[in-house]
């Protein structure tokens, strides 16, 4: 139970900071032709959790519980994105090139496929 309330608080502590950071960036640039709010928590959830998977790794710094909450919970809340960078980037340092390409293939093909045909599925239903 303790692992699911780390993860929780963790997801409610990333999800907030996501919508304030996005809104924040998105507001300084004053454009509504392009999701910069959306890049930015992305981009830069992606560079935490690269400099933290490097640091649990290297030096050991994070027990199971304090990953829970830190990747899984607030970057996950924050912006899965950087879940998904870091998954494709082991895959490519671990030599598994083609795994790496079909990640990132079947998530962006796959996850706009799914976009679409929830889209469409409701218009069906609700028009």
């Amino acid at each position: 139970m303790i692992n699911i309330l780390l993860v929780g608080f963790g997801g409610f502590i990333g999800s907030v900071s996501r919508y304030l950071a996005s809104g924040y960036v998105q507001q300084a640039m004053k454009s509504i032709d392009f999701p910069y709010g959306t890049l930015a928590v992305n981009v830069v959830g992606c560079f935490i959790i690269g400099f933290l998977a490097q640091l649990a790794e290297e030096r050991g710094v994070f027990t199971s519980q304090s990953r829970l909450f830190v990747f899984t919970g607030f970057l996950g809340g924050f912006t899965t994105f950087s879940s998904f960078g870091n998954e494709t980037l082991n895959l490519a340092r671990d030599s598994q090139i083609l795994n790496a390409l079909a990640n990132v293939g079947a998530n962006v093909l796959l996850g706009l496929f799914a976009v679409w045909l929830g889209r469409t599925v409701s218009y069906l239903i609700w028009r």
